[in-house]
């Protein structure tokens, strides 16, 4: 037995068989299924913790970028998020080469070797005396090379709906896209709107993302029961309407407008006022941390003057809707993908799909930062809105498309 579980660590993932050949239609044994299921139940571990690691480092890198170079921007920490996905985008299709033709161990050894180093020069990017946060954008790329995985690539074959595929890949693209730039910036403006200081935002947006995790368990939990019921088209459909209000929700009105950081509200906001009056006007305005630096909507950005503030029960309200419209619109893209694939190896598409999601996670990141630093919320979000809209289009465009391989080919009614 020992052997057995040996030779198969030791075989490429392409292995000697090909589709269509003898040995591609042997029966599974009882030895091989019990290991399968095994290995499978490690990955999810592998994947929980994964998960839970970058959910921690996402929530305070903003603070930690700000504290260990004052010259990083908004935009700037786009590109920090943004270099995790495109070291794991790179990364993925070298470590799956190699796990298909040399044995597993070597690409898993060297992945975890790299995410050890990384992590290690991520907690030390403060030591260098300049370029601290290029140091932080090199930390975060090795780790997301790192945390590349190997996936099987094979070749697919049967007569697949490829409009069906794009137009998936395109959903799948835009849905991760969105949830990319709101986890992205749920940090900076909840520092901006609310004045809360950095280990503020840590802890309270950290208790929000955990909240979301646990509403996103539970719909996971029902989507399973009402995919029999209604559709994972009409799912996907619903997921992105509920998206999309979230979004709508989360759009400035009023007027009322959010604080502006002191330091640069007294040079700025009040240039005739008697030195009484400056006196009065900074002594009511409370003390900060100067651990900490200023709270506010920094008067760099010019928006913060003439934006209106979003309340707390807004962004709460639009969190809990993009919680449950994300996931859904989540499980059941991947859901439609494998369906219209089919029976057949997937391995080369799957690749496709892990491709355009790494896209999204980098292109989302740096699109947020850059419109939300130099336009505002109204803008960013606006334009979010429009990108929804134009999903929900292309879904209906596709919506007769989007049905399973064995559907298609008759060989079940749907």
């Amino acid at each position: 037995m020992a052997s057995l579980g040996a030779e198969a660590e030791q075989e490429p993932l392409l292995g000697h068989s090909i589709p269509g050949s003898r040995e591609w239609d042997i029966i599974e044994t009882e030895e091989h299924y019990k290991s399968r299921w095994r290995s499978i139940r490690i990955l999810y571990l592998t994947m929980f913790l994964s998960s839970v690691g970058f959910s921690i480092v996402i929530m305070s890198i903003w603070p930690y970028l700000q504290k260990i170079d004052h010259t990083a921007d908004a935009s700037f920490l786009g590109w920090v998020i943004a270099s995790f996905s495109l070291g794991q985008m790179v990364a993925s299709p070298i470590f799956g080469l190699w796990s298909n033709y040399r044995p597993r161990k070597e690409p898993l050894t060297v992945s975890i070797f790299i995410s050890v180093a990384a992590n290690c020069l991520y907690a030390y990017v403060q030591v260098p005396a300049s370029h601290n946060k290029y140091y932080m954008l090199v930390a975060r790329g090795l780790v997301g090379f790192g945390a590349a995985s190997t996936d099987e690539v094979q070749v697919p074959q049967g007569n697949i709906d490829q409009v069906a595929v794009v137009a998936t890949n395109v959903l799948f693209f835009v849905i991760l896209f969105i949830f990319a730039l709101f986890e992205t910036i749920v940090t900076p403006l909840t520092m901006d709107m609310y004045a809360w200081t950095r280990e503020q935002a840590v802890l309270y947006d950290g208790i929000i993302l955990a909240a979301l995790g646990v509403e996103a368990v539970i719909i996971f939990m029902g989507i399973k029961l009402l995919s029999k019921k209604v559709g994972e088209r009409a799912i996907l459909l619903g997921g992105l309407i509920v998206v999309w209000v979230g979004f709508f929700i989360l759009l400035p009105w009023g007027h009322q407008f959010p604080k502006i950081q002191w330091e640069d509200l007294h040079n700025n906001s009040i240039p005739n006022a008697t030195f009484g009056e400056i006196i009065i006007t900074l002594w009511k305005i409370p003390r900060e941390d100067h651990n900490e630096g200023p709270t506010g909507c920094p008067v760099e950005q010019a928006w913060c003057l003439y934006t209106p503030m979003i309340h707390l029960a807004q962004f709460l309200t639009s969190a809990v809707l993009i919680g449950i419209g994300y996931p859904s619109c989540n499980v059941m893209s991947y859901t439609l993908y494998s369906k219209i694939l089919g029976p057949k190896p997937q391995g080369v598409y799957m690749g496709w799909l892990t491709a355009s999601g790494s896209a999204a996670r980098i292109l989302g990141p740096v699109f947020i930062s850059q419109v939300y630093a130099a336009w505002g919320p109204r803008w960013a979000f606006s334009l979010v809105c429009g990108m929804v809209v134009l999903t929900i289009t292309l879904l209906g465009v596709v919506y007769r498309r989007l049905i399973a391989f064995s559907v298609r080919h008759g060989r079940i009614q749907e």
